[in-house]
């Protein structure tokens, strides 16, 4: 009977930061009243006040706890691969993925910086650098094949070259994208591991195939984009 009230009283905390959590995807942290969230979550206000000092006490949390990184990260280290390029195929591949299916992450995003001028970033980096780290010691394991890289600097690289391939692909038109061909991402896990430059198909990278679907035959980006116009 003793841990009853704790019990409860995490069942009813969970409930607020779920019903926060869509409010502020719905309409953004100004957007959403206190006393929203209290109607939409069943509870009082005073009930809320309960468990949080502020609104602004509530979105920590949702940042904190419901940011997609928990489930990101761990996917990151789970992938699979017996090479380096093995693996961060798998893993980006993953990261796309999940991305697609979390797509709440733009929000919270958004609204950090926009509403909040990225306050709380440093400290989500402070919880999830040593994760960071982690992904690319996982690359430095095979330093006879991966360049000496700052583990930091190759983390960041990993998951900023990928989240842009994310971005990009969900803000270009669909015709746009699709003159990418279906194996985009597969050519940009080659341009990730080989760069773009002819030199490196000398020193034995194997070139990039035309992609499956995509425009060929001399014609230009230009003339590409006209075609979607």
């Amino acid at each position: 009977m003793v841990n009853e009230p704790l019990r409860k009283g995490e069942a009813t905390q969970a409930r607020i930061l779920d019903t926060a959590h869509a409010l502020f995807m719905e309409q953004g942290y100004h957007g959403t009243s206190m006393r929203q969230i209290a109607e939409r979550a069943r509870i009082t206000l005073g009930g809320i006040y309960n468990h949080f000092a502020s609104k602004e006490a509530i979105w920590e949390a949702v940042f904190f706890e419901r940011h997609p990184y928990h489930t990101i990260l761990p996917m990151l280290r789970a992938a699979q691969g017996d090479t380096a390029a093995a693996y961060v195929r798998d893993a980006a591949q993953h990261l796309v993925s999940e991305l697609h299916r979390r797509q709440d992450l733009l929000h919270i995003m958004f609204i950090e910086l926009v509403e909040f001028n990225g306050a709380h970033i440093p400290q989500l980096y402070e919880r999830i650098a040593p994760e960071l780290i982690q992904l690319a010691d996982i690359l430095q394991e095979r330093s006879h094949e991966v360049r000496t890289i700052p583990a930091p600097l190759l983390a960041r690289s990993f998951l900023g070259f990928f989240f842009s391939y994310y971005m990009t692909e969900l803000l270009m038109p669909p015709a746009v994208r699709n003159l990418m061909g279906a194996a985009s991402l597969d050519v940009f896990v080659g341009i990730y591991l080989h760069g773009i430059l002819v030199q490196e198909a000398a020193a034995g990278v194997v070139p990039v195939e035309p992609l499956a679907g995509a425009v060929t035959g001399g014609v230009s980006l230009r003339e590409s984009l006209a075609v979607c116009s």
